[in-house]
């Protein structure tokens, strides 16, 4: 089965983590106000001379990462090893929000800064509402 996705402008195969990718950006664009011609999706990335692909990346309007998101299958836990993977990713990225998501479970958070800790969000943002 495939599902066409609006940002990459192609169909794609619905897997499971594929449903939870689309859900998340529709909910995103439609409930949040993120722009959707500033979302990427599978954005190549180099971490420690591997080449990796981020899930969905939020740019602000002059292009920088703004935020991050892990998409998992729904029956996948989210565990500290997930939270190790988006860190070790934004480490390249260095967006200033992070969200991990499997469709059932989000997680939201402000990166770790040069003077601040990460820290956990109580909602995820309105792109307003994101600090640039």
């Amino acid at each position: 089965m495939k599902t066409f996705d609006t940002i990459r402008k192609k169909y794609v195969s619905l897997t499971p983590e594929e449903a939870v990718r689309q859900s998340i950006i529709k909910f995103l664009v439609s409930e949040k106000g993120y722009p959707a011609t500033l979302i990427s999706v599978e954005t190549p990335l180099k971490y420690a001379k591997m080449g990796k692909r981020s899930d969905v990346l939020i740019s602000d309007n002059n292009g920088r990462p703004l935020m991050l998101v892990e998409c998992k299958a729904p029956e996948v836990t989210i565990t500290s090893k997930t939270f190790e993977q988006i860190a070790i990713y934004n480490l390249a990225i260095k967006a200033p929000y992070l969200l991990i998501t499997n469709g059932i479970q989000h997680y939201c958070m402000a990166a770790a800064t040069e003077t601040e800790p990460s820290r956990f969000l109580t909602k995820i943002p309105d792109y307003k509402g994101l600090k640039e």
